[in-house]
């Protein structure tokens, strides 16, 4: 009997615990879309993004035009000039693919300049975040935007409009 007295009490206690507790979500996709900073950077990225692109179009152009003028004279080129030409050919294409890899590899001049423009954004989105969170005594934020799989939502916990609002504010 006291097994079971202890046990209803145990499962009461979880409930409560579990009600006091609620999860939260936010969109911030359709946050940031409200932060004129955010679409400022995100303008100055794309200009730099297709500066980049567009020196790396035009050497590959050049890389082309060299190789299809060496397909053209590779029947009245000396063995030796063949093989010059097509190590300079090689020589270029590797250098275009550390060039592309610099300017949007992992580690590259665009994911630093993105980290550097928008770590300052990312900060203040957190801290709204937070303070909403906190204000709304929510224990889990959920972020739709990056989730997938989400089958069902209250509105009720959607605090993508309030952390607008809050940023809006400061």
């Amino acid at each position: 009997m006291k097994k079971i007295a202890l046990s209803i009490c145990l499962a009461l206690a979880a409930s409560i615990g579990l009600q006091a507790q609620s999860v939260c979500y936010i969109n911030t996709e359709d946050i940031l879309a409200s932060v004129p900073e955010y679409q400022s950077v995100q303008a100055d990225l794309n200009d730099l993004a297709e500066k980049y692109r567009a020196t790396i179009e035009s050497e590959y152009d050049d890389i082309n035009a060299l190789y299809k003028d060496y397909q053209n004279k590779k029947a009245s080129l000396s063995a030796s000039e063949r093989q010059q030409r097509e190590d300079e050919i090689i020589t270029k294409e590797k250098a275009l693919k550390t060039k592309q890899n610099t300017f949007f590899g992992e580690d590259g001049v665009m994911a630093n300049k993105s980290e550097e423009l928008l770590a300052p954004i990312k900060t203040k989105l957190q801290n709204a975040i937070d303070a909403v969170a906190y204000k709304n005594n929510c224990s889990m934020i959920i972020d739709l935007a990056v989730t997938t799989g989400i089958v069902f939502k209250n509105d009720r916990y959607d605090l993508t409009q309030q952390t607008i609002e809050y940023l809006n504010r400061k």
